[in-house]
């Protein structure tokens, strides 16, 4: 078929098919573009504050401004992916993501870069989840548990991959290469989503974009985070308690605004599923941990330990290895065990990689300080994803994948952007890169392993045993299709 052939209009695209392939790859290519510019910017950040002369402040927004509009957009942009076509919302987002990656290239200074990365992450909101929607939209339901799982460890690789591509760019050329990347990665992805993904159609009515909760949701979070990086930073002043307060204010009457709201981006009726909550609860705590932790270990690696951006990335490589060998094996697994067993061992394994990370020292080797660590912490990893995604995804009808999608990245997000801002502090960094930063990154270290048996605990106590296991019937009721059975129709139903 030529690449400007319009795909037929299909919802059950064969997985072991060549245009099943192609519809994984499309998925794998936009999300993992997203993905991958986001732990290959963290390998960048010394450098960029050495060009940039920035301060840890000063990083932290270079990652936070990203992660702010992703995480207060991308329920947007799910709903969006449902009411207008996945497809189409996912070859937009990726048009937009590359297109201001060009700018995050050229930026002359830290503060220009955090304003285009503001802009790339609203990109990354709409391109994240519809890339995994495309896969209940075009896969059927007895392909959809290996196209998870097969999406969830490519996906996971090129995370993964992140920090060493990201390095060898940064020793190589340059830190701007490591966003002029998106630019070949986005266009190859947009090929393959014309050729390949099936041309869908909006599973409901045309919704009106919730800009009152847009708009809380990205001002809330923003003061939150800007008192958590500049308090620390440079002192609690009163600007910094003023955007402490009113974030925490508008983030309160987000939850009122959702609430009244007739198209909701965050449709709250769907955290009536102990299901669909507890997986993203679980999300909440191993994604804070994680996003986090990378974020001052890669520092720590360099500024601290002498490692080059190669050595530093090259140094999380076997995490790259461990989900590409081990997802697909889980993801059958978990379809005869179901994914409570993967998501309370997952999550501890991880939290046991991230103690064991503690043990990094000035003069300690790779192998006996940081490779023990890494190794478990991507154990933990391969176990938890691949489930952990299946799981929220089946808890909600199809109609409602892109909203499902939105929330569950916008918690990874969220869990971030928080880490990266709150972590330092509870670390006791000062908003420096001193002595006391190796120290200090061990402390966060062990409050994210910490977080990673919360989130154990949490999965095994919300995640039904059934749960992820592929069914060998006909379909069954969704837990939320379920639960509105129990309590009455959705906000949303009631208006139609």
């Amino acid at each position: 078929m030529p690449p400007d052939t319009p795909a037929p209009s299909s919802s059950s695209v064969a997985y072991a098919s060549r245009r099943g392939r192609g519809v994984l790859l499309a998925s794998v290519l936009g999300s993992g573009m997203a993905f991958l510019d986001g732990t290959a910017v963290n390998v960048a950040l010394p450098a960029i504050g050495r060009e940039l002369g920035a301060g840890l402040a000063g990083l932290q927004w270079a990652v936070d401004a990203y992660l702010l509009t992703l995480g207060a957009w991308v329920l947007t942009g799910g709903a969006l992916g449902d009411a207008w076509g996945q497809r189409r919302v996912f070859i937009v987002g990726l048009l937009a993501f590359a297109g201001m990656s060009v700018l995050c290239g050229l930026a002359p200074g830290v503060w220009t870069l955090a304003v285009f990365r503001a802009a790339q992450g609203v990109g990354a909101a709409l391109l994240v989840p519809a890339s995994l929607a495309l896969l209940r939209t075009s896969f059927p339901e007895a392909d959809r548990q290996r196209a998870v799982s097969a999406w969830a460890g490519l996906s996971g690789v090129t995370t993964a991959v992140g920090p060493l591509l990201g390095g060898w760019l940064v020793d190589a050329a340059s830190w701007r290469f490591v966003f002029l990347l998106n630019v070949p990665v986005g266009a190859l992805a947009v090929w393959v989503a014309l050729r390949h993904v099936p041309n869908d159609k909006p599973t409901g009515d045309a919704r009106r974009l919730d800009i009152p909760g847009s708009v809380t949701a990205a001002l809330g979070l923003g003061g939150v985070i800007y008192a958590l990086i500049e308090g620390p930073a440079h002192g609690w002043n009163v600007p910094a308690i003023l955007a402490a307060v009113g974030g925490a204010v508008l983030l309160i009457a987000f939850v009122f605004v959702e609430a009244r709201q007739r198209n909701p981006m965050l449709p709250l009726y769907l955290f009536r599923s102990q299901t669909f909550s507890g997986a993203n609860l679980t999300t909440l705590a191993v994604y804070f941990a994680l996003g986090g932790a990378i974020f001052l270990v890669v520092l720590a690696l360099q500024q601290q330990l002498g490692y080059s951006a190669l050595a530093a990335g090259g140094s999380l490589l076997p995490i790259t290895l461990l989900m590409l060998v081990l997802s697909p094996l889980v993801g059958r697994l978990a379809g005869r065990i179901g994914a409570r067993p993967m998501m309370t061992v997952g999550p501890v394994l991880a939290g046991v990689g991230l103690a064991l990370l503690t043990r990094m020292r000035q003069g300690g080797g790779y192998v006996e300080t940081v490779l023990p660590g890494v190794i478990v912490l991507g154990l933990g990893l391969a176990v938890t994803v691949g489930p952990l995604t299946a799981v929220v995804l089946g808890a909600v009808e199809d109609r409602y994948a892109g909203i499902a999608s939105g929330v569950n990245n916008a918690v990874a997000r969220i869990a971030g952007l928080l880490a990266v801002a709150l972590l330092p502090m509870l670390g006791g960094l000062s908003g420096n890169t001193g002595e006391d930063f190796l120290e200090g990154t061990r402390r966060a270290l062990w409050v994210s392993a910490g977080l990673c048996f919360v989130g154990a605990l949490v999965a095994l106590l919300t995640i039904p045993r059934e749960a992820g296991r592929a069914r060998k019937q006909g379909p069954t009721p969704s837990h939320v299709s379920r639960e509105r059975q129990r309590h009455g129709a959705s906000p949303r139903e009631q208006h139609a």
